[in-house]
């Protein structure tokens, strides 16, 4: 696997950012970012063999920072929503910056997709490396967190995250990619499948309300392909409070530890599948609903819907649910979760 590493520009603290292409044998690519740990490129054939980059990014690496779609990073330490910013672990009350109406949402204005991370190849991987103080963001526990990339020749790309820290605290990882595998227009077309037969019903600022509920009957459902547009705009409430969906679905069989399907979107223009998989026990899926006025990037001006990101995480606010897989991570353990983005064509 041909790697190439360059310097893409020097964060506000000094600290030099590294892009990273890993290119197979077919010609596909991906580019990496130290900044979050991102994505930023994903290159990859349509049907008829023509490579198009199929994500969500920008030109400059400064616009990385602090970009509201948290496009292609990793964000942490809490992936997601904890109400109002607070939660209690073994008796003790941690209290966390708010920054998504009343509630704390990717670790915060500073998380982990807003820090330069460090990086190095290993063999055909790259991986990332990041510290997180204890007390970083209000978060117990000094953690130490590794993001490692692979692409192989089948154009899989798998992301592996492993962490451990010195002290109990809440983990939650993901990478907020925004795919659009037709590389032009909106996603409303793309249709998505998802092994997932219940979903998590919010309030109106997307905090779990608790139990899950079955999507059978309502516009929730993508147990069976459907296109994206088709209920988007329905008069239901999580789509009338996320202007879409922005919704964390259950993923049907999980089991801790093993790798199992999450998703499929196809674009029917391009023949482009993408297969998701993941060790994790939810899948967010967010439509892109608030894009307008982010940063320009890859020769277009990026609105509404035109990319879709599928998060494969634990569950939103799991810290305040404790009948919610398990986010503690406590001394002596080892945090390990997995996702894999493939991609083909139909």
């Amino acid at each position: 696997m041909d790697i190439q590493k360059s310097l893409w520009g020097t964060a506000a603290g000094g600290k030099e950012i590294y892009k990273y292409r890993i290119t197979n044998k077919k010609g596909a690519y991906i580019e990496l970012s130290s900044i979050g740990a991102g994505i930023v490129s994903v290159v990859v054939p349509d049907r008829d063999g023509k490579l198009t980059d199929v994500v969500l990014g920008y030109d400059k690496a400064e616009d990385y920072f602090a970009d509201g779609p948290c496009a292609g990073k990793c964000p942490g330490r809490y992936a997601n929503r904890i109400a109002q910013g607070r939660f209690v672990l073994d008796g003790k009350a941690f209290s966390l910056p708010v920054n998504n109406g009343p509630n704390h949402l990717h670790g915060g204005p500073d998380g982990f997709q807003n820090q330069v991370w460090d990086s190095r190849i290993e063999g055909d991987a790259v991986e990332f490396l990041y510290f997180s103080e204890d007390g970083e963001a209000g978060y117990p526990g000094n953690l130490k967190v590794t993001a490692r990339y692979e692409w192989d020749d089948d154009c899989a790309l798998k992301l592996t995250f492993a962490a451990v820290t010195d002290a109990p605290t809440v983990l939650n990882l993901t990478n907020h990619c925004y795919f659009n595998l037709e590389g032009k227009g909106d996603i409303l077309a793309h249709e998505l499948c998802l092994n997932a037969s219940e979903y998590l019903p919010t309030d109106e600022t997307l905090i779990p309300l608790g139990e899950s509920e079955p999507v059978a009957g309502t516009p929730m459902d993508f147990v069976s392909a459907k296109p994206i547009g088709r209920d988007l705009k329905a008069d239901f409430p999580a789509l009338k409070y996320g202007k879409g969906y922005d919704n964390c679905y259950v993923i049907d069989g999980y089991t801790p530890g093993q790798i199992q399907q999450a998703a499929q979107l196809y674009a029917p223009g391009s023949g482009r599948l993408l297969t998701v998989y993941t060790t994790q026990p939810g899948v967010q899926v967010y439509t892109g609903n608030w894009l307008t006025g982010c940063p320009q990037g890859k020769g277009r001006v990026w609105n509404d819907y035109d990319a879709v990101a599928i998060e494969c995480q634990h569950f939103p606010d799991s810290p305040n649910h404790p009948d919610y897989p398990t986010t503690r991570l406590l001394p002596g353990e080892t945090f390990q979760e997995a996702i894999i983005f493939a991609f083909s064509v139909r």
